[in-house]
């Protein structure tokens, strides 16, 4: 089974409760946990608000292949909120929950809806702490 690396992102609400409900359902529903990363909180990225964020890490062992990956994790999120990620103007706004794909061991991906690795992930701190501190191979973004 392929190892995937997660980010998920809250600032809105019940930050922990709510990447606790996304671990939660990512476990039932996309692969099995195998690590996640201690909570890191920082600044929101590519837009301004007063409320900071709360990103978390994780791996997991996954039979999914990237697109449906990608359709269940978009499921887990309208599950715990409705709420758009994005502003009618397609400029970032403040969320219960974020959850993006960044890595797939073995698989480099670049389509209209997903590419893999993450193509911002290297600029975002609070998506390599966590990285860093659990994904068990060299990290080439």
């Amino acid at each position: 089974m392929p190892l995937v690396h997660l980010s998920i992102g809250s600032n809105k609400g019940d930050r922990l409760g709510y990447i606790d409900q996304a671990v939660a359902l990512i476990s039932s529903h996309a692969g099995t946990v195998t690590a996640v990363s201690q909570p890191f909180e920082s600044e929101p990225w590519g837009f301004e608000s007063p409320n900071r964020f709360i990103n978390v890490g994780i791996n997991i062992d996954t039979t999914l292949p990237p697109l449906q990956l990608l359709d269940t994790l978009q499921d887990i999120e309208r599950t715990i909120s409705p709420d758009p990620h994005r502003n009618p103007d397609g400029t970032y706004r403040d969320r219960p929950v974020d959850i993006d794909i960044i890595l797939y061991h073995g698989v480099t991906l670049d389509t209209p809806r997903l590419t893999i690795p993450h193509p911002h992930a290297a600029r975002r701190q609070f998506v390599m702490e966590p990285l860093r501190a659990i994904w068990p191979y060299p990290i080439d973004l």
